[in-house]
């Protein structure tokens, strides 16, 4: 099989230059109802043809509501910060000639660049899931990125609306720094994970952070809307990395840098691996009809030829309606290789380059959704906890436990290889294309592997 390398890639120092991309964890390559617009599961930051980026200037404090008014009509870009209905303190930005500026919010009005709503995690989604409420900010973040090389991007929080301002109103978190400048946070907030060691299979997750206004780092609030703000890391900055996570109380981004996206398979290069995998006409070892994953236009449309699988042990067969037992629950169903009684499900080629740190071959699947990707791709993912609502991190931020032990050695599979039960966990929160998550007392595993013999 060809690596990503040998097909046509176009390199990031040609024009027009990529800063990077954001991808949205929990689908598939696509919204379910397509990309559209703004809209989209995917965003690509280009240098534009002119900057647009701010930097702050002049600096108000001033007393009356008509006075932060006037001061907020000029035109220019302003941040405010109310800190009493006597005093408001708001702060002049002025064009930065060095840098390019992109917002990300729930608003669709014409100063975000890229709309996020909240994603549903695959154990909600069906057709009576609705978002009652969203706890996304209109106006989430913006991104600011140099334009010239090495073409660095800083995350802030909060956006400016389409009068071009931000105002953080009398409950919201703010302060003066030392150095007297203010800053504050939004109500939600922004947090940010950068991996240790890069975007390899051999990162581990950092920890997470949140982000001010101004940029600055600091550690999480006791809870997400907290008016006391964390303490302030120091040694730690709001420049992202390649694999950098943000977390919008709602939706998280993952952001891939122009170099990374070089080095990671291709839409073409996943399509070949889909196609290899159907060639070998792998069959069902009971019904023994063929085998095939659907093409990725077809990927949420579960196909006759489609193969599934037992979560608990692993094996490999088509679709039968059989197997049911009266003292299981109604989803689980015996296997006929070895009589393990667990979850059955249909198995998904993943189809967003973007999440692979590798471009390995689909040998390991995430449980309990079915999605499949590269051996290094799954380790990677199984181990990324994620922030899960918007009221307290210490209850709802989900680690991953991952138990010593050796792999447990079962039968073939379908496919001519075999399965091997390579984690056990306790916790789950698989982050990757679905948002699937599940909390049991009993041990689930993260993914399970297929080895070639």
């Amino acid at each position: 099989m060809f690596s990503p390398s040998q097909e046509e890639h176009c390199a990031p120092n040609k024009e027009p230059v990529k800063y990077g991309e954001l991808v949205v964890l929990g689908y598939n390559g696509s919204l379910p109802n397509g990309d559209r617009g703004r809209r989209k599961s995917r965003f690509a930051l280009y240098k534009r043809p002119k900057a647009n980026g701010v930097k702050p200037s002049t600096v108000h404090v001033i007393s009356t509501p008509q006075a932060s008014k006037a001061i907020s009509c000029k035109g220019q870009h302003s941040i405010s910060y109310t800190l009493s209905r006597n005093q408001t303190v708001v702060v002049e930005y002025t064009h930065d000639k060095d840098t390019d500026m992109f917002q990300v919010g729930r608003s669709t009005e014409s100063p975000i660049d890229f709309v996020v709503t909240d994603t549903i995690s695959g154990s909600q989604n069906n057709d009576e899931t609705q978002i009652t409420q969203s706890t996304i900010s209109r106006f989430a973040c913006r991104i600011v990125c140099d334009r010239s090389p090495p073409y660095t991007a800083r995350i802030f929080a909060a956006g400016f609306d389409s009068s071009k301002n931000i105002f953080l109103g009398e409950k919201a978190a703010k302060w003066k720094n030392p150095d007297g400048h203010m800053d504050g946070l939004t109500t939600n907030g922004v947090l940010v994970m950068h991996p240790k060691g890069g975007f390899t299979e051999e990162s581990k997750p950092g920890v997470w952070r949140e982000i001010s206004v101004c940029g600055d780092v600091y550690t999480l609030r006791e809870t997400r809307s907290a008016q006391q703000r964390g303490k302030l890391v120091e040694n730690e900055t709001n420049v992202l990395q390649d694999g950098s996570l943000i977390d919008l109380c709602g939706a998280t981004l993952l952001w891939r840098t122009a170099d990374g996206l070089f080095h990671t398979p291709t839409q073409k290069h996943i399509e070949a691996l889909r196609q290899e995998i159907n060639a070998a006409r792998p069959q069902c070892p009971v019904g023994l009809n063929t085998l095939a994953f659907p093409s990725i236009n077809r990927k949420d449309v579960v196909e006759e030829k489609q193969p599934w699988a037992y979560l608990s042990c692993g094996h490999v067969h088509g679709y039968h309606n059989w197997g049911h037992r009266s003292d299981t629950e109604a989803n689980e169903r015996e296997c006929p290789m070895c009589r393990t009684i667990g979850p059955y499900v249909p198995l998904w080629l993943g189809c967003e380059a973007g999440f692979y740190v590798d471009a390995g071959p689909p040998t390991h699947a995430f449980t309990p959704c079915g999605h499949v990707c590269s051996e290094k791709s799954a380790k990677y993912w199984s181990q990324i906890p994620l922030p899960h609502g918007p009221y307290s991190h210490k209850t709802t931020l989900w680690l991953i436990f991952i138990k010593s032990g050796s792999p447990t050695r079962l039968g073939r599979n379908a496919f001519g290889l075999q399965f091997l039960v390579m984690v056990s966990v306790i916790n789950v929160k698989v982050p990757l294309l679905c948002l699937y998550s599940v909390q049991v007392p009993q041990v689930p595993h993260a993914y399970c592997s297929i080895i070639s013999i």
